[in-house]
């Protein structure tokens, strides 16, 4: 199908600046909801300002949703937060589901049958964490509306401006913590996609119809234990502090800190942002504790791709992440 226009969530998040890029290389156009139009259109300065458009305002309002889904041919939602910030506003239930069913309801009103979501691999009913379990949710009404649509489910995503990386970089080249933490035995498997293959995947399935009902999975060609992602990174990055040791937090103990620590880290990260990186919930030690694998092949032969390496996209970006 020839899509013209596309409506995009999250568009100047870490995943949505690379969608929009890849949208706009294919000839669409994105309208983007954002909540700074300053920030998208900086983000994408050598553009054309004409070739994208900006709608200002938020999942709880019906009025720009609609305003951004009128005239648009599909819709691509990739809103989602790791972390819960309450003094934002920002849970998962009112991100992932109430944010999603708005979405829905708003491309149905507009007459717009092409849906594209972006979920999370491991989102299941019987899910340990909230995380999990919202974004299976947020599935359930995407199955459940009478859209055209397509669900991924993308491992671990990576790149220069994603937070992953960036706390990374601070445990690994910083000389604070002396250590360089993670949870439990280290031995859960993750594969560590490419933000670029994500883009691709998503912005090349707006227009196809052979993609319409499937549920793709994402991931690199090569998985890792935590241990062994962890070791990878501090292999590649310059300024590695080589003599930090990786040092293991027992799990227990890690969701009792998580615990104590989520109200004055709230607090602190609303005077300094910068910190949220440090933040992490109970939620987060739980799903660190399970592989997140897939089959990687299936969307390799679906999209005509090989997915990236690991360690090849971090030798190419490690001096660029700030």
């Amino acid at each position: 199908m020839a899509i013209k226009s596309v409506m995009v969530t999250g568009a100047t998040g870490f995943v949505g600046r690379s969608v929009v890029r890849a949208l706009l290389s294919r000839g669409m156009k994105p309208v983007c909801l954002v909540r700074s139009e300053d920030r998208l259109r900086l983000q994408h300065h050598q553009v054309d300002p004409s070739q994208l458009d900006a709608v200002v305002g938020g999942l709880g309002d019906k009025q720009t949703l609609a305003q951004a889904a009128d005239g648009c041919e599909a819709v691509v939602h990739l809103v989602g937060v790791i972390i819960q910030r309450w003094l934002h506003g920002q849970t998962f239930h009112r991100i992932h589901v109430e944010g999603t069913c708005g979405v829905i309801e708003a491309t149905r009103q507009a007459g717009v049958k092409r849906y594209v979501h972006m979920s999370a691999l491991g989102s299941r009913a019987d899910a340990a964490s909230m995380y999990h379990k919202t974004k299976w949710e947020a599935e359930k009404a995407v199955r459940a509306s009478d859209l055209d649509w397509t669900i991924f489910r993308p491992s671990l995503i990576h790149g220069p401006q994603g937070e992953f990386m960036t706390l990374m970089n601070r445990l690994i080249c910083g000389v604070f913590p002396p250590v360089i933490p993670y949870f439990g035995n280290g031995r859960a498997r993750i594969q560590p996609v490419s933000v670029e293959d994500v883009a691709h995947c998503i912005a090349e399935s707006v227009s196809r119809d052979n993609t319409v009902g499937k549920v793709i999975d994402l991931g690199g060609p090569r998985t890792y234990s935590w241990t062994e992602l962890y070791n990878t990174c501090r292999a590649l990055m310059p300024g590695a502090r080589h003599w930090k040791p990786l040092m293991s937090q027992p799990v227990a103990l890690a969701k009792v800190i998580a615990a104590l620590s989520g109200p004055p880290m709230a607090l602190t990260e609303a005077v300094s942002p910068r910190l949220g990186l440090y933040r992490f919930d109970r939620g987060q030690v739980q799903m660190s504790q399970e592989d997140n694998v897939c089959d990687h092949t299936i969307a390799e032969e679906l999209f005509g791709l090989r997915m990236r390496s690991f360690e090849d996209e971090l030798s190419r970006y490690a001096e660029s992440i700030r």
